[in-house]
């Protein structure tokens, strides 16, 4: 199965192509076959989205499964991981503290 994917111009959140529009839930992409690339470069010159792709995927029950690890943390959406995160500047040390 092909996905298409790509940036909503607006936020820059994950979007996925539905068949008739894009979704930010990747649970709703349907397989784009081999219509995926004229798909993208249309709806790219319409500036629906920013740099659409497409991806392999495998159908699951519960939703369509990116093959490549970097589009399914892409499909899990924004992560907030405060253990990643940079700390405020340390005056004394004179640099960041991670």
């Amino acid at each position: 199965m092909k996905l298409l994917t790509g940036n909503d111009l607006a936020s820059g959140d994950v979007t996925w192509w539905t068949g008739s529009g894009w979704s930010r839930h990747i649970e709703e992409a349907v397989d784009v076959g081999a219509e995926g690339e004229a798909i993208a470069r249309a709806e790219e010159g319409a500036r629906r989205v920013n740099v659409p792709y497409v991806i392999d995927a495998a159908a699951t029950g519960d939703g369509p499964r990116p093959a490549h690890i970097k589009d399914r943390i892409r499909a899990l959406g924004p992560t907030v991981r405060p253990d990643l995160t940079l700390k405020p500047a340390d005056p004394q040390a004179g640099h960041w503290v991670i």
